[in-house]
């Protein structure tokens, strides 16, 4: 499935730029835009959380697609830890994700890692994979510096 010219070059930024996108179209429920973040490969990919491996464009748009039907993902990234190179960047977060409850909106956690590539349309998500999460993983654990020899 080849993107709109337009709409690949409306994301000409950064990673950071694409992933805002990304989030953005989540939240107001734009499949489009949605789309136009990821790579125009076939190699694609995009596990969501207890969900199956979904690899090309059509699997991961109609996903998100059916997704949609049933209202917006209101999900914000947080707790961002990004490693990036000329080429190519990936960046693990906590998905803090608004569910409503009989007792109103309440706050569910997903760890996610995106990465992201520079392509010839600009830098262009390329993998998805969403795991279930806890209020714990809000609090992560780090170690201090290290230094190799």
């Amino acid at each position: 499935m080849r993107k709109n010219p337009l709409q690949a070059a409306s994301l000409e930024g950064n990673a950071d730029d694409v992933e805002a996108a990304f989030y953005d179209a989540l939240q107001n429920g734009d499949v489009d835009k949605l789309m136009s973040c990821w790579a125009d490969e076939d190699e694609i990919v995009c596990v969501h959380p207890g969900g199956p491996r979904l690899v090309g464009a059509t699997a991961i748009r109609a996903t998100f697609e059916a997704m949609f039907a049933s209202g917006t993902i209101r999900a914000w990234p947080e707790r961002v830890h990004k490693v990036e190179s000329l080429g190519s960047a990936v960046h693990h977060l906590v998905e803090r994700v608004e569910v409503q409850s009989a007792g109103g909106p309440r706050n569910a956690w997903v760890l996610a890692t995106n990465v992201y590539h520079k392509t010839a349309q600009g830098w262009r998500m390329v993998a998805h994979h969403a795991s279930p999460g806890t209020a714990g993983d809000v609090q992560e654990v780090a170690g201090g510096p290290q230094v190799l020899h």
